[in-house]
């Protein structure tokens, strides 16, 4: 099964610079029609004109947009999920099977962990079972690693460099393929949590945010710390342009771009 999940991990890593832009619209599992993503064929067409590496979503997204889909873009296939913002608990379950991904043509499955949860060691149980079952049918896994909780009985950022550390670790070490992740704030303290995780990493977008300068700013320096691309999505589709914010992503990851470069692209 190696080689299944070796060819499957090329078709959204470039194997020119190793790195991978993923566009994330699996938000409205979670939150609805959200603006950006309430037409799903306009979204996905967008993303593959610009040839990104993948899109992240869920099944349903991917019924009611498969016309535009074509085979250069990888989809990467969310597992996990189970809440909604009208219940507010933001517990990860296994909503759906690894071998339905492979029936809608997945290249990678997603799943998330929340470490430091109160609910840690279920969280951690499932994705570990559920990335063996998915190894067994020659599927890679995406794992987001989230931290929260207390450390040194004190109540950290998300963000936070050392629970990012220990997290991206910790979700390689049950056997995940990449790690998607939030950056950390410097390069210096992200250099760290790349140098301690096996696996590749790629950052998440977070929430929405004015200040497209610093979602740039955080792309380009989380590749000079080692950092293998992104995976974003509201920051991209929110935007009021979002062929150009492709094509800015795209350059930042692998056109070698500047931060300037990519605001200028945009207009800014």
């Amino acid at each position: 099964m190696t080689s299944g999940i070796t060819l499957r991990t090329q078709t959204f890593f470039d194997k020119r610079d190793g790195r991978s832009v993923i566009i994330a619209m699996d938000h409205a599992a979670i939150a609805g029609p959200i603006p950006g993503i309430i037409k799903p064929n306009e979204i996905v067409k967008a993303c593959v004109d610009a040839k990104v590496d993948g899109i992240l979503t869920t099944k349903g997204f991917v019924d009611a947009s498969r016309d535009s889909w074509d085979r250069t873009t990888a989809l990467v296939l969310r597992l996990t999920g189970g809440f909604t913002v009208l219940a507010g608990g933001f517990q990860e379950e296994m909503v759906i099977e690894p071998e339905t991904a492979i029936a809608y043509g997945a290249t990678c499955a997603a799943i998330t962990v929340k470490f430091g949860h109160e609910r840690e060691g279920q969280f951690i149980r499932q994705a570990s079972l559920a990335i063996d079952q998915c190894h067994r049918l020659g599927l890679p896994v995406m794992l987001e690693a989230m931290a929260k909780g207390t450390m040194n009985k004190e109540k950290f950022a998300a963000n936070d460099p050392e629970a990012i550390r220990m997290a991206a670790r910790m979700g390689a070490e049950i056997g995940a393929d990449l790690i998607k992740t939030y950056y950390t704030g410097s390069i210096e303290s992200f250099t760290k949590v790349v140098e301690g995780c096996p696996v590749p990493i790629v950052i998440l977008g977070g929430a929405k945010t004015d200040s497209i300068r610093l979602v740039f700013q955080d792309i380009y320096d989380s590749l000079q710390a080692g950092g293998r691309g992104i995976a974003v999505g509201r920051n991209i589709w929110e935007h009021a342009n979002v062929p150009l914010m492709l094509q800015a992503v795209n350059g930042l990851v692998h056109g070698g771009w500047s931060v300037d470069e990519a605001c200028e692209t945009i207009g800014l």
